[in-house]
């Protein structure tokens, strides 16, 4: 078989229809794909509404197809843009069903623990465990394939509905197929009722399983249908989705999209990931549309990444013309234009971040913390997943930083990696099970106490290279192994107020860091939360500490004059090597302000005689190892 489509460099365009909108017109839609930049389309197909005359009797016909002379606005779409060479896929919701399907089948749908059904806007919640999704799933995509060719498939919301539209918490499913298959899965084990009961951590496990189960036989599926046509899902799919997006009340992580897309690319390089950036604020008001700055952070971090960029609408462009359009236009060109540079961009990063399971909340302040510091310092890393470590191979980086991440499910994947000449840099209770020491690696024999309520690290400080620094979050007393190096010793608390009393802060013997080598390779402990304190507190001594250790451990650090506002993705692509430049001056408090200009300055690069700079067109050349650059606007790339 050729070369499919969706491993080339690809940008698409989703309108996400209302019923109403089954009359559009189809030309007027795909002449503002071609000049914004995008060569696919998806497309609102089938699950709760078909837009196209479905024969089966547990589909619903969209009324509005009247409007259309022929009644089949997928078919009109598809045939329109195989015209224009514009792909259309389509989105699929089979999250919900009508009233009259629902009380013939209830054993589809989600059923709360106190028996009763999730109803939202008059329609009912399915169960993935039931055999909506896991058979007449199957019908439908049978019937839209047999109908007309589409190039591909992306299924929303295919989840268990813990949590509805308004962000109400509904539970744990209960239904019929889930207790059926929960007995088969946990023996002995009830199901939990919510994220509070005990037991809610096997069954999130068993809701992953189950949607990766589902997610591998639609992806079968559709390659024994038609090849051609891609799965947009999960990790396990043909095409690994995110979506970026905003929320009214949810803290801004400004590096939310490149963290999930580095996360993706790291685990598995060679498969594609679509970045769909959501053109509005929130849900509740699809009708006003995101900050352009901040909308232009979706993309960019998406691209630097290796992403394909989507821009994701409600109805059309006439009906919504939302105002960060133009920069996503912009944006999508400059990828379009730019197709070479990302065919086949893949990280090339030497340092590995390693992303703390969703269960252990606690350790995602430290991640982010240590994210920051790399980040500023100006240290290429990739962001793998924790329940993927043991599916990669880690030698392809020098350093792996473990951020208070307890308990590791393989811990021994790293100790061979350290003994094999990688270094490990360990940070809080990475690697302590109950009070002994996971990794062999690590330079401590066991762990003595641990210090993790805010009432039993206040006063504790480190007296550091860098002056005395406050233990914010937790400290664990560990009992050296015989090689290690230790340093930061931990100062005694003594009184902090009044002040007449503050005083008696003593050197003590516990050490804030320990450093052995191990094998053929390097560990360092940081018994602390330091990444946790860079994140709450912001001193900048917590970050170069940190910094400190994995440099010492064997990490790279791009030699620069840009400022730590210039985030620095480096990345190997079809056209060589490639870095980005983000100028993220404009991360502001719960927003993305205008990113300020960065004057000229230079930035260290592998051996090259000339490179390319993409957005301000230019070539510049090497000299003496090194590269002037100009001014930085919103971001640039630069080629070797």
């Amino acid at each position: 078989m050729s070369r499919l489509w969706w491993h080339d460099p690809f940008r698409m365009f989703q309108t996400n229809l209302r019923e109403i909108d089954a009359g559009l017109d189809v030309d007027e839609v795909l002449n503002y794909l071609v000049e914004f930049g995008a060569d696919t389309w998806l497309l609102s197909v089938g699950g709760i509404l078909s837009n196209y005359p479905t024969d089966l009797d547990f589909q619903t016909r969209n009324p509005y197809l009247t409007q259309r002379p022929s009644g089949d606005l997928v078919g009109d779409a598809v045939k329109a843009a195989g015209r224009r060479g514009i792909r259309v896929m389509g989105r699929m919701d089979f999250s919900k069903i009508d009233h009259r399907r629902a009380e013939q089948h209830p054993d589809w749908c989600f059923v709360d623990a106190a028996g009763d059904p999730q109803v939202y806007n008059g329609l009912t919640s399915v169960c993935p465990s039931g055999d909506y999704y896991q058979v007449k799933l199957f019908d439908v995509l049978d019937e839209v394939l047999d109908r007309c060719p589409v190039d591909g498939f992306f299924c929303n919301w295919m989840s268990f509905n813990e949590v509805d539209y308004s962000r109400a918490y509904r539970g744990v499913c209960h239904c019929l197929s889930c207790m059926s298959r929960y007995a088969e899965y946990a023996p002995g084990e009830s199901l939990p009722e919510d994220k509070e009961s005990p037991g809610y951590e096997t069954w999130q496990r068993f809701a992953r399983e189950i949607l990766a189960d589902l997610t591998g036989r639609i992806r079968d599926h559709l390659a024994r249908r038609r090849p051609e046509a891609p799965l947009v899902l999960g990790d396990r799919a043909d095409i690994v989705f995110h979506e970026a997006n905003n929320a009214v009340g949810r803290p801004l992580w400004h590096h939310r999209t490149s963290e999930a897309v580095s996360s993706a690319k790291t685990f598995r390089p060679t498969v594609p990931v679509l970045t769909n950036s959501v053109g509005f604020v929130d849900m509740p008001y699809r009708m006003a549309g995101e900050e352009p700055h901040h909308f232009a952070q979706y993309l960019v971090q998406a691209i630097a990444r290796g992403a394909n960029p989507s821009t994701y609408i409600m109805g059309t462009p006439r009906e919504n013309p939302y105002e960060c359009l133009d920069i996503a236009g912009e944006l999508t060109r400059f990828h379009r234009d730019h197709h070479d540079v990302y065919r086949e961009l893949v990280p090339a990063a030497r340092t590995l971040l390693v992303r703390p399971d969703q269960f252990k909340s606690g350790a995602t302040r430290e991640f982010q913390g240590l994210y920051l510091a790399l980040l500023q310092r100006h240290v290429p890393f990739d962001v793998l997943p924790e329940e993927r470590l043991g599916d990669i191979e880690l030698s392809r980086y020098d350093v792996v930083v473990l951020p208070d991440l307890g308990p590791l499910s393989d811990a021994s994947a790293l100790d061979r990696y350290c003994a094999t000449g990688g270094a490990v840099v360990a940070t809080g209770n990475s690697g302590v099970v109950a009070d002994e020491i996971q990794l062999e690696c690590l330079p401590a024999r066991r762990r003595l106490a641990s210090h993790d309520t805010e009432e039993a690290v206040r006063s504790l400080h480190l007296r550091t290279e860098y002056g005395v620094v406050p233990v914010v979050g937790a400290f664990d007393l560990v009992e050296p192994s015989p090689q290690a190096e230790i340093g930061q010793r931990a100062l005694s608390r003594a009184p902090y107020g009044p002040p007449e009393k503050c005083y008696g802060h003593l050197e003590l013997e516990h050490a804030g860091r320990l450093r052995a080598s191990y094998g053929e390779g390097r560990a360092v402990m940081l018994p602390w939360t330091v990444g946790r304190a860079y994140r709450e507190v912001g001193l900048s001594a917590y970050r170069e500490l940190v910094v400190d250790e994995v440099l010492w451990a064997g990490g790279h650090q791009v030699g620069t004059g840009l400022p730590e506002q210039v985030e620095i993705v480096v990345g190997q692509s079809a056209a060589g090597r490639v870095i980005h430049l983000l100028n993220r001056s404009g991360d502001a408090d719960q927003r993305f302000a205008e990113p300020l200009p960065i004057g000229p300055s230079w930035i260290q690069v592998p051996d090259a005689e000339e490179a390319q700079l993409l957005r301000a067109g230019v070539r510049l050349p090497v000299v003496d190892g090194r590269v002037e650059l100009p001014a930085l606007g919103l971001f640039d790339v630069l080629v070797f």
